[in-house]
C-alpha cells in the first residue's frame, strides 16, 4: 500500500506566518509531530532546498506575492507547492522539486 501524502503548509503574509500540518490517517497530534520531523530531517540532511532559497527562486521567476507554500513528501519525493498572487488577480500554483528547485508545473486561475 502506498505511503500517505504528508503536507507541511506555510501561509505567508506581511502580518503573520501561519503553520499547519496535515497527516492522512494519523491522529492530529501524532501526524503533526511526524510531518514536522520529516521536513526538519530532510532539510538537515540536505535532501531539500531551504525555504529561503525556494522563495528567492520563485520571487525572481514569478512576480507577485507568495501567499501559500506547501511541502509535500509523497512516495519518497519531496515537492514544494507554491501559490503566488499576481497584481492582476491571477493566482499561480507552482509545483517545484524540493531537491533541485526545478519547476515541475505552473497552473493559473483568476482570484474570485
Amino acid at each position: 500500500m502506498p505511503h500517505p501524502t504528508r503536507t507541511l503548509t506555510l501561509a505567508l503574509s506581511s502580518t503573520c506566518l501561519g503553520l499547519a500540518l496535515w497527516g492522512s490517517a494519523l491522529p492530529a497530534a501524532h501526524a503533526d509531530r511526524n510531518d514536522h520531523e520529516l521536513a526538519r530531517q530532510a532539510l538537515q540532511q540536505g535532501k531539500v532546498l531551504p525555504l529561503r532559497t525556494v522563495l528567492d527562486k520563485v520571487e525572481q521567476q514569478y512576480p507577485g506575492q507568495v501567499v501559500e507554500l506547501e511541502f509535500e513528501a509523497e512516495h519518497g519525493q519531496f515537492v514544494y507547492d507554491i501559490r503566488v498572487l499576481q497584481a492582476d488577480g491571477i493566482i499561480l500554483k507552482i509545483k517545484m522539486d524540493a531537491v533541485d528547485g526545478k519547476v515541475l508545473s505552473v497552473a493559473q486561475k483568476r482570484k474570485h
